[in-house]
């Protein structure tokens, strides 16, 4: 149901971190950037390691072995992490970094094994003059799903943790002003989602649904205080009503609790990807 004029120009007024993502852990990185960081530190720590077999003659004597084998070992280790990251950012939904960051890095190493496979079937065939054959490629297949799935594992451990996310107010912190609104038939239910029709307001609680007379825009200004988002120029949603997302067409719709399905539009689809909604 599209908005008043009244409430799409207050949407185009709203502050810029109004306009995505409403929540008191907007200031930490989302789980993504997290593990992009810890990649990053990985391949550090490929350098470092690869330092230091060169300085204990690890790759055997002669300058042209070292160079290659250096070369062989932080190549490999780059590739994979830009393969880890380009899964990670298209693939995995971003709340598994946090809520189940296990089957995320099963999913990535999974994604990456096989090309990385192959991979490192060609780099033996370019350095050492392998056959570039269906054998040698599954000779490779399990260390190369091994060191994989480790180092994959290891960037999600060493990945930089965001604080505890809470779905209300902070302890000893005053209650949104927006729920001093809640008619009385819906006071004391969580609040699920909030939907501009016309000039009145649909809330969408544990209690059920009422309207209430007023703008979005104001409305989301009252809600500070609760993990939530504005998913359209017409819904904010609360994170912790959220049970499912679809996409389908290049949009993506939520799934809440109650069943009801609240789109994203493309003007906040970016803020709640990097977000980790999904």
């Amino acid at each position: 149901m599209a908005p008043s004029c009244a409430e799409t120009e207050g949407a185009r007024h709203l502050p810029e971190e109004r306009q995505g993502v409403t929540t008191p852990s907007d200031r930490h990185a989302p789980p993504r950037g997290g593990f992009v960081t810890a990649w990053a530190r990985v391949v550090l720590l490929a350098l470092v390691i690869a330092a230091i077999m060169v300085a204990t003659g690890a790759f055997g004597g002669g300058l042209r072995r070292v160079v290659n084998g250096a070369g062989y070992w932080l190549g490999l280790t780059a590739v994979g992490a830009g393969m880890g990251v380009l899964v990670a950012r298209l693939v995995v939904p971003g709340r598994w970094f946090d809520q189940r960051p296990w089957l995320a890095g099963g999913l990535i190493a999974a994604s990456i094994c096989l090309p990385m496979t192959l991979t490192v079937a060609l780099a033996h065939t370019l350095l050492d003059h392998r056959p570039f054959s269906l054998a040698f490629i599954v000779e490779q297949f399990p260390s190369t799903l091994a060191t994989t799935a480790g180092l994959t594992f290891l960037a999600l451990l060493i990945q930089p943790r965001k604080p505890a996310q809470t779905h209300g107010p902070e302890p000893g912190a005053p209650a949104p002003r927006f729920l001093e609104r809640l008619p009385d038939k819906l006071r004391g239910s969580q609040l699920w989602a909030v939907e501009a029709e016309d000039h009145y307001l649909r809330l969408h609680t544990s209690l059920g649904q009422d309207l209430i007379l007023m703008r979005l825009g104001d409305a989301i200004a009252e809600l500070e205080g609760i993990e939530g988002a504005r998913t359209h120029r017409s819904w904010w949603v609360a994170r912790s009503a959220v049970i499912g997302v679809e996409r389908a067409d290049g949009r993506a719709t939520l799934t809440l609790e109650s069943g009801a399905a609240v789109p994203v539009s493309r003007a906040y689809a970016k803020a709640l990807r990097e977000a980790g909604w999904f």
